[in-house]
C-alpha cells in the first residue's frame, strides 16, 4: 500500500492530498529514511510524522483498504511520541 493512503486509511492524517504534500515536505521518515508518498508500506515499518509540535512514530500492525473510523487505531502501534524543541 502506498504511504500517503496508509496515513489516510488510518486516519493518521486526514486527507491524502495533505499526507502526500506532508511526504513531499520531507516531514515523513519510513524506517529512519526520507519517504516520498508513493513509498510501499508493509507490515512492521516505522513511519515518523512530524507534525506542528510533535514528532510521532508508529509501526504498521495492518495493511487494510479501508477501515472505519472507530478501527483505524488498531492499523497502527504507537511507539513513541515526542514534543519538539
Amino acid at each position: 500500500m502506498r504511504l500517503d493512503k496508509y496515513l489516510k486509511v488510518s486516519r493518521l492524517i486526514k486527507r491524502r492530498t495533505l499526507a502526500k504534500e506532508v511526504a513531499e515536505n520531507e516531514r515523513i521518515l519510513v524506517n529512519g529514511n526520507l519517504a516520498k508518498p508513493s513509498k510501499d508500506i508493509k507490515i512492521g515499518d516505522e513511519i515518523t510524522i512530524e507534525y506542528g509540535t510533535k514528532n510521532v512514530t508508529v509501526r504498521v500492525i495492518s495493511l487494510e483498504v479501508s477501515v472505519k473510523k472507530a478501527d483505524a487505531i488498531n492499523m497502527y502501534e504507537l511507539v513513541r511520541e515526542e514534543a519538539k524543541n
